[in-house]
């Protein structure tokens, strides 16, 4: 039974989400797949970097986590340097690259992407940023390298998108894209609909964990424009960067507009548009009022749809209710399986 070695770029909720559901499917992933699973390497910021070969205590491993600890105290190998390092050393046979990265540049992780394939490993991740700056790139070293460059997480957590249109769509064009990526301008316009006022709603996503901090991202249509940027490069073939998509956020969205709305019996939505006009894309981000005869019309909360126009099946839906690490976690699984399985 093959044996595969994982290391863990970035170990926040996610990375251990990914952990826990490693434990949890091992026993399944061996009997329908043939296949075991150990993680050898996890590299962070904050907590430290630890490689053993022979696999890690993983349970430790969280534990130091939750307590604030340094990894330090599991690893067996000489002291890592840096990321990089920690990517040449550890000698895994897939990385997954989940670090903090900028999403002007895709940097570090298109860096440390390109390094992992170069060593021969499996290169995924659920950072946007290489996706939109680095697709073909990295795509085609992996291909020169005999590996695999996957990215299910980066739209819609473990939704089935890249990997729909890589294996049950064979052929098809695609010819428009239309949704609500971003769940978190989603919940703030549902909340507004209740009563709340844009800050009202603002706040209490915060205080979900919803929203950062420094919401911006999300109510100016930056991490909707990503996404949209990521659909077109890589099921349309077109490259596009989140400059190039015009966008429009959701600040200027008043409790009269919402008032305006359920009036018309309609409700604002932050919706993504992608739509090819010959040999160019018309691409979008910005508020609509949508009825009840749209698809986009019942989605609420933190749940997400994406609508595809194809030349072969017409329109096609996908909808995630509820989405969280452990949703992103499992899109990450999910294309180990396909890398090293397929």
């Amino acid at each position: 039974m093959p044996e595969y070695k994982l290391a863990l770029l970035g170990f926040g909720n996610v990375g251990q989400s990914l952990a826990r559901l490693l434990q949890k499917k091992r026993l399944e992933i061996g009997e329908r797949y043939n296949l075991t699973a150990t993680i050898t390497g996890i590299a962070t910021k904050r907590h430290g970097y630890a490689i053993d070969t022979a696999g890690l205590d993983l349970e430790r491993a969280l534990a130091l986590i939750q307590h604030g600890a340094s990894l330090d105290a599991l690893n067996t190998a000489p002291p890592v340097i840096d990321a990089l390092d920690f990517i040449q050393r550890c000698r895994a046979d897939v990385l997954f690259e989940n670090s903090p990265v900028n999403y002007d540049s895709g940097q570090p992780a298109v860096d440390h992407l390109r390094a992992a394939l170069e060593c021969g490993m499996h290169a995924i991740t659920a950072n946007k940023g290489p996706v939109v700056h680095a697709y073909r790139q990295l795509t085609n070293l992996a291909e020169a390298k005999g590996r695999k460059f996957f990215f299910e997480s980066t739209v819609m957590d473990g939704a089935p998108i890249f990997s729909l249109f890589r294996g049950a769509l064979p052929a098809a064009r695609l010819l428009s894209i239309r949704g609500i990526l971003n769940s978190t301008t989603n919940l703030i316009l549902g909340r507004m609909e209740e009563g709340e006022t844009f800050d009202q709603s603002v706040a209490y996503a915060q205080s979900i964990g919803i929203a950062e901090t420094d919401p911006s991202g999300d109510i100016d249509g930056w991490d909707a424009a990503i996404k949209v940027s990521a659909l077109a490069t890589v099921l349309m073939d077109i490259p596009l960067k989140p400059a190039q998509v015009e966008r429009t956020g959701i600040r200027g969205i008043s409790p009269a507009d919402i008032q305006r709305a359920q009036q018309a019996g309609k409700r604002w939505k932050l919706v993504c548009s992608a739509k090819r006009d010959g040999d160019s894309l018309q691409a979008r981000v910005a508020p609509e009022m949508v009825g009840v005869d749209s698809p986009l019309y019942g989605v609420m909360g933190t749940t997400s749809v994406v609508q595809f126009e194809t030349d072969v099946l017409g329109l096609l839906s996908l909808i995630e209710a509820d989405p969280g690490p452990q949703t992103t976690a499992y899109g990450l699984f999910a294309d180990l399986i396909n890398a090293v399985v397929n």
